[in-house]
């Protein structure tokens, strides 16, 4: 007698299924997918992007551009493969754009999924470098709708993508260098002082991969995507290379033995991260004492 059991060992081979169940399944997707119901429970496939109580869900007139153009754009990270319909439309995908999720269809006029209409749906975004994000997406065929500027709520312009989805591109805000557990002599932040920091920029942008926002000085800029709590500041009078930030436990203390030491040390400079000392070793190399603020 053959063994029931034997049959798993044969080569599989692909079965139609039921046309019945086939069709069901297409429509419970439709529904579930266009309408947005029950989509909480999608899992978190790339980094810390989370699906929030209020989540974007947009149309677009071509899904597969859209998705290449959000990545360029905004520095988005593909969630999982899209889910495509039997006549080649996107009928689903997901995006993670810092720490939340958009979702996006290719429109579906029979089912009233449109892009929206002029006046429609303007979406928020926060990008690192505001002024890159809009020259690229213009680059890539996008409308200008308002120019980078800063109205008095911090820098940002809106542009219309080549989909028909409005964004209106922010400025992100910088990672905060004080955590509360420096201790002393630890370096805390790090300035890559350049000549140009437009080339700076474009150079290890290019190589690096870095990403930048505007600091709060002329000419300086914050770096994201290297590991390092630090930023660039660009001025041919600088002192070109690396400038290091040291913590101290007392500002007034480090300062004097600075001097004691053979360096120099400057004026203290309050913050509202700490207090901070502009100073030279005896070998004559920059860098910074600071102090954490009083409790």
């Amino acid at each position: 007698m053959t063994e029931p059991f034997d049959a798993l060992a044969l080569p599989s081979s692909p079965v139609d299924p039921d046309p019945a169940f086939a069709e069901q399944l297409r429509d419970d997707l439709r529904r579930l997918i266009l309408n947005g119901a029950e989509m909480t429970t999608t899992e978190t496939t790339t980094g810390t992007a989370e699906i929030r109580a209020l989540t974007p869900y947009i149309a677009v007139t071509d899904a597969r551009a859209a998705l290449d153009f959000y990545v360029e754009v905004f520095g988005a990270r593909r969630r999982s493969e899209p889910i495509v319909m039997d006549d080649g439309r996107i009928g689903h995908a997901e995006l993670a754009i810092g720490d939340a999720v958009l979702m996006l269809a290719e429109e579906f006029p029979e089912m009233g999924n449109v892009v929206a209409p002029e006046g429609g749906a303007l979406v928020r975004v926060e990008v690192p470098d505001v002024r890159r994000s809009v020259q690229r997406a213009v680059e890539l065929g996008a409308e200008l709708l308002r120019p980078v500027e800063d109205r008095g709520y911090g820098l940002g312009g809106t542009i219309k993508d080549p989909y028909g989805q409005r964004w209106l591109v922010g400025q992100a805000a910088a990672a905060a260098a004080v955590t509360g557990q420096e201790k002393h002599g630890e370096a805390i932040y790090f300035t890559f002082q350049v000549p140009d920091a437009e080339r700076a920029k474009a150079f290890y942008g290019a190589v690096l991969g870095w990403q930048f926002s505007p600091g709060s000085v002329p000419d300086a800029w914050g770096i994201q995507g290297h590991g390092l709590t630090g930023g660039l500041w660009g001025g041919p009078e600088r002192q070109t290379g690396w400038k290091l930030m040291y913590a101290v436990d007392d500002l007034a203390a480090a300062r004097a033995t600075v001097r004691e030491r053979g360096g120099t040390a400057g004026e203290v400079e309050h913050h509202p991260y700490g207090r901070t000392a502009d100073c030279v070793d005896d070998q004559g190399i920059e860098f910074w004492l600071w102090e954490r603020p009083a409790e």
